[in-house]
């Protein structure tokens, strides 16, 4: 599993760069959607994409009021084709009939973590930038990074850290978190990257970070995003117009393993049909412009037409 891409590479691009535009633009304008969903908006990439290649009105959701404040100004200029909704994807079926989307043609799952946020010091996802240790795509939301840091038991930090970033040296790294909160309160990326570092060495094989993984779990924890992918994968398809699709890219194991187990289950019912056999990769030109798409899959589903 690669992880990496979700978080550092000194040579990407420092703007965010949507992931597979013609793909997604091919596969979900194929039918002349009226209607499109983007349950991850983010700063308005795809979105903007799309609504050149349709004449679809669109909703887009994020929780990230920074990513939507700098989207509704990128995508100004299609008016009131436009709606933007400040919401966790989960909610999806509740956003939906709240702006009186009675079904959608296209819904886009971009499960990347932008590079928006990513290089924002002040928000606590990377370890490369030193800063508070945050991690909150909603602002809006109590628990921080540091709280689970600092007030979870050794036991618990190393279910964390082995559940959402799929870490062998979980406990090792959980019992040198307790040892140096015991002198004080873990307060910055900085000093969280230091302890892993002394756990697990400064280096590790392969080229990732030896905090890439802990850093990733407890986004994930902070943010309910397993919950969040759950709550979206059991109600999203349904919010489909007969030959509408729902199209999700995700980048490591933990997000693609319960999109494709998902998409299996609603194809052996029945009633939905996979785009492809075969997950769909970005090009080689394209990792080579943006190294950090080399590990997006995408997967895509279609409601059959009644």
């Amino acid at each position: 599993m690669n992880l990496a891409v979700r978080y550092e590479d000194d040579a990407a691009d420092r703007r965010h760069v949507p992931v597979m535009v013609e793909e997604v633009c091919g596969l979900l304008s194929a039918h002349g959607p009226l209607a499109f969903v983007d349950v991850t908006v983010g700063t308005g990439g795809h979105a903007a994409a799309m609504l050149r290649a349709t004449k679809a009105r669109m909703l887009g959701l994020d929780r990230d009021a920074a990513a939507i404040a700098v989207a509704r100004d990128r995508l100004g200029e299609f008016g009131d084709r436009v709606v933007l909704e400040r919401a966790d994807f989960g909610e999806i079926a509740a956003v939906m009939k709240q702006h009186h989307f009675d079904g959608a043609d296209a819904i886009l799952v971009d499960l990347g973590m932008s590079s928006y946020a990513l290089d924002d010091p002040n928000r606590g996802f990377s370890f490369r930038l030193d800063g508070p240790l945050d991690m909150r795509m909603d602002d809006r939301q109590p628990l921080q990074a540091k709280d689970i840091v600092n007030e979870e038991s050794a036991e618990e930090l190393a279910r964390i850290i082995y559940t959402y970033g799929e870490e062998r040296g979980s406990r090792r790294i959980a019992r040198m978190i307790v040892e140096a909160r015991r002198r004080g309160p873990i307060e910055t990326t900085g000093e969280l990257r230091a302890i892993v570092e002394r756990a697990l060495g400064a280096h590790r094989r392969g080229g990732a970070h030896p905090a890439t993984r802990t850093f990733q779990a407890l986004r994930i924890a902070v943010n309910h995003e397993m919950e969040s992918l759950g709550a979206l994968l059991r109600d999203g398809p349904a919010m489909l117009n007969p030959g509408g699709r729902m199209l999700v890219i995700s980048y490591h194991s933990l997000e693609d393993r319960p999109v494709k187990e998902r998409f299996r289950e609603l194809e052996r019912a029945g009633g939905y049909a996979a785009i492809s056999r075969k997950v769909i990769k970005p090009s080689s030109s394209e990792i080579s412009r943006n190294p950090r798409a080399r590990s997006a899959k995408l997967r895509c589903i279609e409601r059959s037409a009644r």
